[in-house]
């Protein structure tokens, strides 16, 4: 009698907390139901002992329907067999696929999938529960999830829980216990049993609830998870009216440890080396694709042509997991199909790199529209040709040049550099046809300056004045007609852009005092949408930022644990985390000829609440419902 007291009195709370959440309120007057759906009856009922059903219904006391039931519905123990979930009017049907297990508190959590079939409103935070044992597990721990490399809040990420304490145990077997991040990056994990835990998050691409994907992306916690629970008071306010206070009662109710529970996602590093594809989409460049970069170059050797001296290499990434040959003979790129052997090392089934080679036979796919380009252009310059001689006018066919961008703004920043991107590699350069000047009160001044091919883009070539710009000045750069000659037989023809150079006073700056980060870290500066601008290194606490257009902005610090300047991601199987990254948790607006110095206590604030929220790309369902909300209530008053 008293278990069975126990479970009516418990089954009488469960029915009063799910109607009072549904009943959020009408606005006077509103022709819109704004009333979630209330929970009537379910088979088996809330919190049933000893059951054997795997079909729930559940009853509410209106039409329903199912939001996105895939990514928001989470049921523990994780279901192998996809379970079947849908609704029929008034009613939710979940038909476990299954077996049920042993002495096992299953719970059902629906998040806010579950709206009325009208206006969409949506019951939130709703779950079912039983157990098919004599005992309801009624333990929860929850938490955050962010992206370790930019504190972004990740939605549907699956976090799960293993008793066994084993470091297998995330890589062999489907989790115990699992829940999902909602669009904060908050997740609950509901009807544990007492217990220490390891806690995981996983992105399961293959729905196995285990990792064991390269591709995943992952999260783990170093320390174990016990959860508990203690006696709290809140205070309930009753209304006399929409402005008078009738009564503040104090409600004890039982709050679940931990609480704050925070993992940092990420994606481990792939060192499969393999080639994933080859392509020539024009005739006289072929590209190489591998999954990882290696520590040389792969060997090639033409079947049908001379390879020696053949090719422009370049790795437009700085590495070598992909690779453009330019050819430099037309007797080569004419050959309809490129034959050649291909060797580099490969990434076998035991995780070995072992030698490798492959025949290749590369087509130019674009060169039959190329043909046609070519034949057009030949019928319009014949076209315009005889269109002159009709007229008494001599033809002259127009130089076709060698394409080149130049950057050089006409207003320039004082930290700057004129750069120069070409389609296609350089055959020469001639440096002496280049000329930097500096007007100087009427006159025009040569200055020194250098060329240097970019890092990343052997098609892209900077040029720095040898001496600093001078603040407010006028500049001058010019190329002679023919000085740059491209791979394939086309030159430059002259070019002359003239610029200023921003006065000190249009900038500001920006000093950041920082407590806490250690001698390797190092700070990226970010605009109003999180990209980032400029990086430097902490010295002595501070990082300090120069030249800085009027404008928002906000930093993030990269703790450098390698010191190698990137941020790096974790690895499981090494136990390594992610590097720490921190945001300073304001937006600055910065104005010209304006310093500021900024104290930036790295751990003043905790982690999920460090980004600003103007920075998120990751926005909370709620800030859409209100606008919907918005929307609704100005249609209401329209009519």
């Amino acid at each position: 009698m008293k278990s069975l007291s126990h479970r009516l009195v418990s089954f009488t709370a469960v029915i009063t907390v799910l109607y009072s959440c549904a009943s959020i309120g009408r606005p006077e007057g509103g022709d819109y139901d704004e009333d979630p759906p209330r929970f009537v009856a379910s088979t088996p009922l809330p919190f049933a002992l000893n059951n054997t059903k795997t079909k729930i219904t559940i009853e509410f006391d209106e039409f329903i329907k199912l939001e996105k039931a895939s990514e928001k519905i989470v049921i523990s123990p994780p279901q192998v067999q996809q379970p079947e979930i849908k609704t029929n009017g008034k009613k939710v049907v979940v038909d476990l696929q299954d077996t049920l297990k042993p002495n096992v508190t299953y719970s059902i959590d629906f998040s806010d999938a579950i709206q009325d079939n009208n206006e969409s409103n949506a019951l939130p935070n709703f779950g079912f529960t039983f157990s098919t044992g004599s005992v309801i597990d009624s333990m929860e721990v929850s938490g955050f999830v962010l992206n370790a490399s930019n504190l972004e809040p990740v939605k549907g990420m699956l976090v799960g829980l293993h008793g066994d304490l084993a470091d297998s145990a995330f890589t062999k077997k489907p989790f115990e216990r699992v829940g999902r991040t909602d669009s904060r990056g908050r997740f609950v994990i509901r009807g544990i049993a007492p217990g220490e835990y390891r806690i995981y998050g996983l992105q399961d691409v293959d729905q196995n609830f285990y990792f064991n994907q390269p591709t995943e992306v992952i999260a783990f916690k170093d320390s174990l998870i016990i959860p508990s629970m203690e006696g709290r008071i809140r205070n309930d306010t009753l209304w006399r009216d929409s402005l008078t206070v009738d009564t503040i009662m104090e409600k004890p109710y039982t709050h679940y440890l931990p609480d704050d529970i925070l993992l940092r996602c990420f994606k481990e590093l792939n060192f499969s080396q393999r080639l994933i594809r080859s392509e020539r989409l024009e005739p006289w460049k072929f590209s190489l694709y591998f999954t990882a970069p290696a520590d040389s170059l792969p060997l090639l050797k033409g079947l049908n042509f001379d390879e020696s001296d053949a090719f422009v290499i370049e790795q437009t990434t700085g590495r070598n997991d992909t690779i453009h040959y330019w050819l430099r003979d037309s007797l080569v790129y004419n050959i309809d199909t490129l034959k050649m052997s291909l060797s580099y090392l490969y990434t076998d089934t035991l995780n070995n790199l072992v030698p490798r080679t492959d025949t290749l036979k590369l087509v130019s796919r674009n060169k039959a529209q190329m043909e046609r380009d070519k034949e057009k252009e030949r019928e319009r310059i014949e076209k315009e040709r005889k269109k002159k001689e009709k007229d008494g006018e001599e033809y002259i066919e127009p130089t076709v040049f060698l394409p080149i961008d130049i950057y050089a703004p006409g207003t320039m920043d004082v930290y700057d550099f004129i750069t120069l991107t070409f389609k296609e590699p350089l055959a020469s350069m001639d440096k002496a046809a280049f000329h930097l000047r500096q007007k100087v009160d009427t006159l025009w001044q040569d200055i020194p300056f250098d060329i240097v091919v970019d890092s990343l883009d052997l098609k892209r070539y900077n040029i720095f004045a040898g001496v600093d710009w001078k603040p407010g000045e006028s500049y001058a750069f010019a190329i002679d007609s023919t000085a740059i000659h491209g791979l394939y037989g086309l030159f430059t023809d002259k070019v002359k852009k003239e610029f200023k150079i921003k006065k000190l006073e249009e900038y500001g700056q920006i000093f950041f005092d920082i407590s806490g980060a250690d001698s390797l870290a190092f700070v990226e500066l970010v605009d109003g949408q999180d990209k980032v601008l400029r990086t430097v290194p902490v010295v002595n606490g501070s990082a300090d930022f120069y030249f800085l257009n009027p404008g928002k902005y906000s930093a993030r610090l990269i703790s450098d644990a390698n010191g190698n300047g990137i941020w790096d991601t974790g690895n499981y199987a090494d136990k390594r985390q992610p590097e720490m990254v921190y945001y300073y948790s304001q937006i600055l607006e910065l104005k010209a000829n304006f310093d500021l110095t900024q104290s930036w206590d790295l751990t003043a604030n905790p982690l999920d609440k460090q980004k600003p929220e103007e920075l998120k790309k990751q926005k909370p369902d709620e800030d859409k419902k209100k606008r919907n909300q918005n929307n609704r209530n100005a249609r209401n008053n329209r009519r």
